[in-house]
């Protein structure tokens, strides 16, 4: 009994362990190729579980998801003779499987061809335009050149190259310095250029403002002495329509009047008794 349920047994296991062989899976963010010893059998794109010969066949993953490229920071020239310290970077994918087990291998192989490519073409475009345009007014224009140079030359490796910019382009560090300290006296410049346009509008404003000041003290003290001399004018009138009225009372009133503003608390006037003067304190002295 025993002895004919143990071969039964081993035959499971084996078929087992087959089954296990043959079967594969293949992740929604893989693809695959499967070889027989060596050579190409099958690309396998579709996500799930697939089959293969055992121990014949052999299968190679490659991730189906876009991957980033990061180079490491490099000088270049531009067209003007700039030096530029350019950090990069790339989004690739794998197109063909097959041609790029067949020519990298590996990511690392892969990523070690695109550093060349990359950069390559980098340096080769760069180098024909200025370092105004490349930091500011054409980059896109330019970086859209070099992705498309630089997927022509990435396909033979079943690569397709998405997209490459530039992360960061400053000038090394050696220069750095020397173009701050020209930059300050720049500004230097142009900060001296509007204070001294500022104090010529000021010394302006206030010629102007000194102007108009004397033009209307003038013509305000012209109007007071005018209007001061049409008072007197007035009053000269009043007084000698009054007089011309009753000549005796305008005297007594215009004698009451200097009595007023001359004779004080504590006030002492010597004058002759017969003075015109106080003929009214004393109309009985001759």
């Amino acid at each position: 009994m025993n002895t004919k349920i143990i071969p039964i047994a081993v035959l499971i296991v084996i078929a087992v362990i087959l089954a296990a062989a043959a079967i594969f899976a293949v992740d929604e963010k893989e693809q695959a190729i499967v070889t027989q010893l060596g050579r190409y059998i099958r690309t396998v794109k579709e996500p799930g579980l697939h089959y293969r010969i055992p121990f014949v066949q052999k299968v190679h993953k490659f991730e189906d998801r876009v991957l980033e490229y990061d180079s490491a920071a490099a000088k270049i020239i531009t067209s003007d003779k700039k030096h530029l310290m350019l950090d990069n970077y790339a989004r690739w994918r794998i197109i063909n499987p097959l041609k790029f087990y067949q020519t990298v291998r590996t990511e690392f192989g892969a990523q070690s061809r695109l550093d060349d490519i990359v950069f390559s073409e980098i340096r080769e475009e760069l180098a024909r335009h200025e370092m105004s345009e490349i930091i500011s007014r054409n980059r896109a224009a330019i970086m859209e050149t070099v992705g498309k140079q630089c997927n022509e030359k990435a396909a033979e490796f079943g690569i397709e190259v998405i997209d490459v910019r530039i992360k960061r382009a400053d000038l090394p560090a050696e220069v750095t310095h020397s173009v701050y300290a020209r930059m300050k006296a720049e500004r230097e410049r142009i900060a001296k250029k509007y204070r001294s346009e500022g104090e010529e509008e000021a010394v302006k404003i206030r010629a102007k403002t000194d102007k108009e000041k004397t033009i209307l003290l003038a013509e305000s003290y012209r109007t007071a002495e005018k209007l001061k001399g049409q008072g007197d004018a007035e009053a000269i009138k009043i007084y000698a329509e009054a007089f011309e009225q009753d000549p005796e009372f305008y005297a007594f009133v215009r004698t009451l009047e200097a009595y007023e503003r001359s004779l004080k608390k504590d006030t002492t006037v010597i004058l002759p008794t017969g003075s015109e003067f106080f003929q009214y304190l004393a109309p009985s002295v001759k």
